[in-house]
C-alpha cells in the first residue's frame, strides 16, 4: 500500500496555483473536503486527507510563496 501512494503524485504547473485536492481528475467515490495545498516555498505537498502528493513543475517559486 505505502508503493501506491508513492505513485500518486500529481504534477502542478505555476500556471494552475492554487493547487487543491481532490483535484478535477479523481473519481467521484474518492472525494473528501477541498484542501488548499501550498506548493510555492517547497515545491511539493501531500494532501492531508488522501496521501496525494503534489509536486511543482520547475520546483518552488522564487519569493517563497503567495
Amino acid at each position: 500500500m505505502a508503493e501506491a501512494a508513492q505513485a500518486a503524485v500529481v504534477d502542478v504547473a505555476p500556471q494552475d496555483l492554487p493547487a487543491f485536492c481532490p483535484n478535477p481528475r479523481m473519481p467521484l467515490w474518492s472525494s473528501h473536503p477541498r484542501v488548499f495545498l501550498d506548493l510555492a516555498a517547497t515545491g511539493e505537498a501531500m494532501c492531508p486527507y488522501c496521501g496525494t502528493r503534489y509536486r511543482l513543475s520547475g520546483g518552488p517559486l522564487a519569493g517563497g510563496g503567495h
